[in-house]
């Protein structure tokens, strides 16, 4: 099947679009089929039951008209002489219109012998017009004579018969027809609920299969790695963007592993190896709304929920697959990669991956200043990751109901971030070259937010502070320089 045979969410989520799209195909075709059969039969059954009526009026008009004749010769009415050839002109009309109506041989063949055998008898009629001789007594005796009309109609009424019997045949075998798709119509039209059916049960299945039991392996793989078992390993399984997440956070765990080994030797290296329960911190909180994401696919009522469900899932598992990056890249020395971006893009980025902790704890965030547009050159994967764990700090600290300033002030040369929390203030205070784990105030808490913080903002020459003001809690400050990037090039 084609579902089996794709690496890729997207490609996933595609084939399914195409499944659902060959079932309304398929629906629209059965309908159209239908309704072009019933159009069809509906269309010869009229066809056939006009030449039945032609035929009629043929037959009747030919017996009029010899009634005609004997009116003429036997009563000598002139007026019965004189509608005499309207009769031949009607029955001509009728006979060519039976040819029109005619869609086979074998029907052409009969309206050509029942002309002809009306036109046979039609030159018997002419000559007691044309001759003379024929009105006398005996003439007049001989056409009220019923073996005499018998044998002038008789070959007429004969091939009228068969013309008859063939269009009742073929009035029969379209009954026979529409009673056969009568008697099958109920097993055709489930046909689309039954590939409906099935489409869902499979891809279901095939979700379950290439991505949430994937999920939930790398969620338990997370859980023994923040415990320090550095060793796990998750099976790198399921779509590409799943498989490629497991990857890197088995090479991350690697590489932490051989990194706390050789850290081991001093106390710096025993500092960064400190880092792993960090990462998985990190990590835990976007698996989490990627679970919570995950678990909703299997309650949703449309595909327009199922596809923003999953869209969703591929932002953060590709916004996860940069955070891993940044934090690896820890243990080295760190590059930005500088860009231009506005501050209150980085700190909605930061926001968005706290949604769940800000709506839990009722948080009130205030934005001022979100009316700057001034650009600034940054690495937003690693400032992101430097103001998401000063936000989150901030909202950790904060209490139930509290609220969070967040102001962006437009300083000379300089765009400063200030981020007032409402919580009791820090328990120490942090310096910027100091990169060993300080105090933390959570049950969880490794120390190292704010020295990755402080690394993250010293490599683009920005300045972080914290200000704890009494009785309305501590107060960030990140002063950014304005940089333009292109300001060389426009000189080139």
């Amino acid at each position: 099947m084609i579902f089996s045979r794709s690496k890729s969410l997207k490609n996933l989520i595609f084939l399914h679009e195409i499944a659902i799209l060959f079932l309304v195909a398929v629906t629209g075709l059965l309908g159209g089929l239908s309704a072009y059969f019933w159009q069809q039969s509906s269309a010869e059954s009229v066809r056939i039951n006009a030449m039945v009526y032609l035929t009629e009026q043929i037959r009747g008009e030919f017996y009029a008209q010899i009634q005609e004749v004997i009116r003429a010769r036997v009563l000598e009415d002139t007026r019965a002489l004189e509608a005499y050839p309207g009769y031949s002109r009607s029955i001509s009309e009728r006979f060519n219109e039976l040819r029109q109506r005619s869609r086979s041989r074998n029907t052409d063949n009969a309206i050509q012998e029942l002309n002809l055998s009306y036109r046979e008898i039609q030159r018997d009629m002419n000559n007691i017009f044309t001759n003379p001789y024929v009105a006398n007594q005996l003439a007049r005796i001989q056409l009220l004579n019923p073996a005499f009309s018998q044998q002038m109609v008789g070959k007429f009424e004969n091939r009228y018969n068969a013309f008859k019997a063939l269009l009742s045949s073929q009035h029969k075998k379209l009954d026979e027809m529409l009673a056969m798709w009568t008697k099958f119509a109920p097993f055709i039209i489930p046909i689309p609920l039954l590939i409906a059916i099935i489409i869902v049960i499979y891809t279901r299945q095939v979700m379950r299969k290439k991505f949430i039991k994937p999920i939930a392996n790398i969620m338990h793989g997370a859980v023994e790695i923040s415990q320090g078992k550095l060793a796990y390993r998750i099976t790198e399984e399921g779509v590409e963007e799943v498989s490629d997440l497991a990857n890197a956070i088995n090479k991350m765990a690697l590489e932490l592993a051989e990194k706390r080994d050789a850290l081991l030797e001093n106390e710096r290296q025993i500092a960064l190896g400190s880092l792993v329960p960090v990462v998985a911190h990190n990590i835990r909180n976007p698996l989490a709304s990627i679970r919570a994401t995950a678990q909703l696919l299997e309650h949703a009522d449309s595909q327009a929920e199922i596809n923003e469900s999953k869209q969703a899932i591929i932002e953060t598992i590709d916004r996860l697959g940069r955070w891993v990056s940044s934090l690896v890249s820890y243990l080295h020395p760190l590059k930005p990669n500088l860009v231009e971006a506005k501050a209150s893009d980085l700190v909605d980025a930061a926001l968005g991956l706290l949604v769940n902790k800000i709506t839990e704890k009722k948080i009130k965030i205030i934005k001022i200043g979100w009316d700057i547009s001034q650009a600034l050159s940054v690495d937003p994967d690693l400032m992101e990751q430097a103001l998401y764990t000063l936000l989150a700090n901030a909202v950790d600290a904060s209490p139930i109901l509290g609220t969070i300033k967040i102001t962006l002030v437009h300083a000379e040369d300089y765009i400063e971030i200030h981020v007032l929390d409402s919580g009791p203030g820090l328990p120490f205070e942090p310096k910027p070259r100091n990169f060993e784990p300080g105090p933390s105030t959570k049950q969880f808490g490794t120390g190292l937010g704010i020295p990755i913080a402080f690394k993250i903002c010293q490599k683009h020459g920005w300045n972080l502070m914290f200000n704890v003001i009494r009785d309305q809690g501590t107060e960030v400050i990140v002063a950014a320089p304005i940089h333009r990037l292109r300001e060389v090039d426009t000189h080139e």
